[in-house]
């Protein structure tokens, strides 16, 4: 007789068939240790996501039948509904598929592309300084949406077959037709985008009353887009990318000052890549490539912090801190000159990540003294040649994966909804360099590599990634958090191997982001002072941070399923059946 077990500090239901087995084998040790968090468990599949509602929608899907990706899909559609300052049909992302019957690992890019209007001084003024206010906050910030087109292929390449596009996204026109409850991170986001949102009429109809946010307890009915979401349903992703919607899109975006055009919707096409490989300590990765630097340059610094014994340092140690903080400094050196849109550069991604490179990068790191960000140049790879973002993780009882994050850039993305559609519009835009050495709102440095094209793809710092321990899958893991993506997956993957943490306590360790310029050590609360006074004389220019990212993660371990979400934001949930 199947039984349900109410565990963990973030919620799940157990149930009792192993994790790709048949019986499911005795509770791992994790339950009898003395852990601080202890992660959710269960033993066929598992949804970790930033909203509960989205995570149920997708574990629903998993019990009827339908594999990974389209309990991914169903998810995708529901954090449009349920999380709006992320979860988006108006932005982009990328998405990682592992397959276990054939062993294979994808990429699917469906990242927002450049205007076919866009020119490289399209964000600067008349005195070729950058306008931030152009590249953030105008129509010419929005990119040309991917979500939809991405979702879709995704599921009509590597789908069950089980479902159709329109039963994974019926869910969500439900919810969006009879509202959810504004609680949670929706209650906390939502006055803070009201500044922005107010220069919009179509965005305050939505998500405000009386001239403020919708208050705590009240409901939010998306009715727009729950007739947008039904289009897309009954044409395919055509009911997005032409007519009504589409037009409606154009329209808003080019009242607003922007270029967009019908063509560039319709013409939109998501992309299969491969992803980028590495190791360490014996674990295998894959993860995003180009135009993502997430996994280029996660595979970069592991590849340097391999060198180094961080388990002997210690977790939380201003030892294993600052040799984290140094083999960041360099990565995001060479994120800021080599990366960009690898149809437009080339991009030297087997330089990058080459253990040769590395170990030149590790040899330079003085572990009493931090390096100074101006000392730091970017490296020479070619020898080695041969914020505000959601994610996700599902694994189902096949043990096919997926790793996804999508985003709209800023927390509700331009904050305008196009009118009558409900779908919030993306300034993805402003990741491109306005011109080479500008910094864009998360402080990231590019280059000519990631300059404004026509078609182009912004360079971007998401990171799904999915490990493997001897060929076997073991986790799927990634975060939003603007620049502090690669770092924040970094970091869960330390603490798992190196601190050997459970899940649980590995996403919920405090964590710390150097990004090379501007130079500081921006740390969580939760390092203890004594740390931070080591880390200050070593060099370190150590300053307080808000806690950030989301790194809904889940692992596999002794025939069951680790489920863990991230605590740093309320609503978020692991649910594993």
């Amino acid at each position: 007789m199947m039984k349900s077990v109410w565990i963990g500090a973030f919620g799940a239901f157990l149930v009792g068939s192993s994790a790709f087995g048949q019986q499911a084998p005795s509770p791992p040790p994790i339950l009898t240790q003395a852990a601080r968090l202890l992660p959710v468990l269960a033993s066929k599949g598992m949804v970790s996501s930033q909203e509960r509602q989205a995570s149920a929608v997708g574990v629903d899907i998993l019990k009827r039948g339908g594999n990974a990706v389209d309990a991914a899909v169903a998810v995708g559609f529901a954090l449009a509904v349920t999380l709006p300052r992320a979860g988006n049909l108006g932005g982009g992302g990328f998405m990682m598929v592992h397959l276990a019957k054939t062993g294979e690992t994808v990429a699917i890019d469906y990242r927002e592309i450049a205007p076919a209007a866009s020119v490289p001084t399209m964000f600067l003024t008349a005195s070729g300084e950058p306008d931030p206010k152009l590249s953030r906050d105008s129509g010419l910030s929005v990119g040309v949406p991917g979500t939809v087109r991405g979702l879709a292929l995704a599921l009509e390449k590597y789908g069950s077959g089980k479902f159709t596009l329109a039963q994974l996204i019926e869910p969500s026109v439900r919810l969006a037709r009879e509202g959810i409850a504004v609680e949670e991170d929706l209650a906390d986001s939502l006055p803070q985008a009201m500044g922005r949102m107010s220069r919009y009429p179509s965005s305050m109809a939505i998500f405000a009353r009386d001239g403020k946010a919708l208050p705590r307890g009240s409901m939010l009915v998306q009715a727009d887009l729950a007739n947008t979401l039904e289009a897309i349903r009954q044409q395919g992703p055509d009911g997005f990318y032409k007519g009504r919607v589409a037009e409606a899109i154009v329209s808003a975006t080019r009242e607003a000052g922007g270029i967009m055009t019908l063509d560039d919707m319709s013409n939109y096409k998501a992309l299969i890549r491969q992803p980028v490989t590495g190791s360490y300590r014996g674990y295998t990765l894959a993860s995003m490539p180009p135009p993502s630097s997430g996994g280029v340059h996660l595979a970069q610094i592991l590849n340097i912090l391999e060198g180094f014994d961080l388990k002997a340092m210690g977790a939380g140690s201003a030892a294993s801190l600052h040799v984290l903080a140094e083999a960041m400094k360099p990565a995001y050196a060479d994120r800021a000159t080599f990366l960009g849109d690898p149809d437009r550069v080339k991009v030297p991604v087997k330089g990058l990540t080459s253990k040769a490179y590395a170990a030149k990068q590790r040899a330079k790191i003085d572990l009493a003294k931090a390096t100074k960000a101006d000392d730091i140049k970017s490296g020479d790879p070619l020898p080695h040649e041969s914020d505000q973002t959601t994610h996700f993780s599902v694994v189902d009882s096949e043990g096919n994966a997926v790793s996804n994050t999508y985003t709209l850039n800023f927390s509700y993305g331009l904050a305008l909804v196009a009118n009558g559609t409900g779908v919030l519009l993306n300034n993805e835009m402003d990741d491109f360099s306005a011109k080479p050495g500008a910094q864009n709102a998360f402080g990231l440095v590019g280059s000519e590599a990631n300059s404004v094209h026509p078609g182009a793809r912004p360079l971007s710092s998401m990171t799904p990634t999915i490990l493997f321990k001897d060929g076997k899958l073991f986790m799927v893991t990634g975060s939003p958090g603007g620049s502090r993506i690669i770092s924040t997956v970094l970091q869960v993957i330390v603490n798992v191997i190196d601190f050997e943490m459970n899940l649980a306590e590995a996403v919920a360790a405090p964590r710390i982001h150097h990004q090379w310029k501007p130079d500081a050590l921006a740390v969580e609360p939760g390092i203890s002072p004594d740390t931070l006074k080591l880390l200050a004389d070593r060099g370190q220019n150590v300053r307080p941070g808000a806690a950030s990212g989301s790194a809904n993660s889940i692992l596999l371990q002794g025939g069951w399923l680790q489920g863990a979400a991230d605590p740093r934001q309320r609503g978020t949930a692991a649910i594993g059946y």
